[in-house]
């Protein structure tokens, strides 16, 4: 049922927002002498001045809704999750959780369950950098030696933006600890190499720049306003490097962030409505645009040719994997919408944000390491679940 939300005016133009917990094609609310009003059939809630795209926001607990009640097909959505389920290891989808228009429609058991979530942190990494960028206290430009001078002997140009896009060339001194630098694998910027002593790094370079622990930064300005619970989430660190705590950046060695699935959602939720959270912008919505969208051109060349990686080349973002066109000129998941993006981690970590359907999907464990383009069936069912209400 379409419900009444609110109504502003611009110059001679009156506009009306509305809502309607189905999917959106297209709205078009406009008003003038005479009266014109065009509607999709299909609509959710968009609230243009706010950057919001969500029904709803949870508090403390978060409300469950039936797929039906959300635009889904209940017995195909079932589908779709048997089979993400018959492509996973022992966690199966425990710790799996569908969210559409801000409702929970779909859950595993464990959704509490509690873990690192490997390669995942790298975008809670890169989020404190969309903060602090929002904060005027640096810019992708910005030169990581300025903050940390015994970077200047070998990364005289290496940015902060290099560093969250896998394009430093960083390496560290014996691999023994992320912050001694060595020299470098390539000039900053004409390569792509997915690492973690980067990341690393790239989180020690934040914590000077932010005077703080990433973490506590984390913590004021996304976790504590998006209501994550602190006794599910928290991020290891390397201990006092140089007068300040530093945390991991990457998710290696059990320093990134540990989360469980329902929490691991409100972040992606906040995400998937442009960094706004019940009408508080608390991140950038340029930056969680820019950050969700491809930065990586195709044609650059991979650090080690016979990597894992090179199939990340023209999908990945600010340290989010994209839906962009990958070398082989393939969407990384063609059966998705164009807009979607991942936080993705080894063993099967995922936050998937889907713009177009309102969805936030989150699958998280510990148990295998699994073909990524899999999830494309997945997608496959989860699109006719959504076209085949009911």
């Amino acid at each position: 049922m379409l419900r009444f939300l609110t109504v502003s005016r611009l110059a001679k133009h009156t506009y009306i927002y509305f809502e309607m917990p189905c999917n959106l094609t297209e709205l078009t609310l406009y008003l003038e002498k005479p009266l014109i009003v065009t509607l999709s059939i299909l609509v959710v809630v968009i609230l243009f001045s706010m950057n919001v795209l969500a029904g709803v926001f949870p508090k403390d607990n978060w409300e469950i809704s039936s797929p039906a009640s959300q635009g889904l097909n209940s017995e195909k959505l079932e589908d779709a999750m048997t089979y993400l389920k018959s492509i996973c290891g022992k966690d199966g989808v425990s710790q799996t959780l569908v969210v559409r228009n801000g409702y929970i429609i779909w859950h595993g058991d464990d959704i509490d369950k509690i873990h690192n979530v490997y390669s995942c942190t790298k975008t809670f990494t890169s989020t404190v950098l969309g903060l602090l960028i929002d904060d005027g206290k640096c810019s992708l430009e910005t030169l990581a030696k300025n903050h940390i001078a015994s970077l200047g002997k070998y990364y005289s140009t290496l940015s902060l933006k290099h560093f969250t896009t896998l394009t430093s060339g960083y390496e560290a001194f014996g691999k023994k600890t992320p912050f001694v630098p060595d020299f470098p694998l390539f000039e900053s910027g004409t390569r792509f190499h997915y690492g973690d002593t980067s990341m690393n790094q790239f989180a020690n370079v934040l914590t000077r720049i932010a005077g703080e622990p990433i973490k506590d930064l984390f913590k004021r300005r996304i976790a504590d306003p998006i209501n994550m619970d602190p006794n599910v989430w928290h991020w290891g660190d390397f201990g006092i490097v140089d007068g300040m705590l530093i945390n991991g950046g990457s998710g290696s060695q059990s320093k990134g962030m540990h989360i469980s699935a329902r929490e691991f959602a409100r972040f992606g939720l906040l995400f998937l409505n442009r960094g706004n959270w019940d009408g508080r912008q608390l991140i950038g919505a340029k930056w969680v645009e820019k950050a969700a969208s491809t930065q990586i051109d195709p044609t650059l060349q991979p650090y080690d040719e016979r990597a894992w990686y090179t199939g990340l080349i023209g999908s990945y973002g600010f340290n989010w994997w994209t839906n962009g066109f990958k070398r082989d000129g393939q969407r990384r998941w063609p059966a998705a919408p164009r807009k979607t993006a991942a936080a993705q981690g080894n063993y099967n970590n995922y936050c998937f944000i889907i713009p177009e359907w309102q969805m936030v999907i989150v699958r998280l464990g510990t148990d295998s390491r699994i073909n990524n383009e899999l999830y494309n069936n997945f997608f496959e069912l989860l699109k006719l679940a959504i076209k085949t209400k009911g």
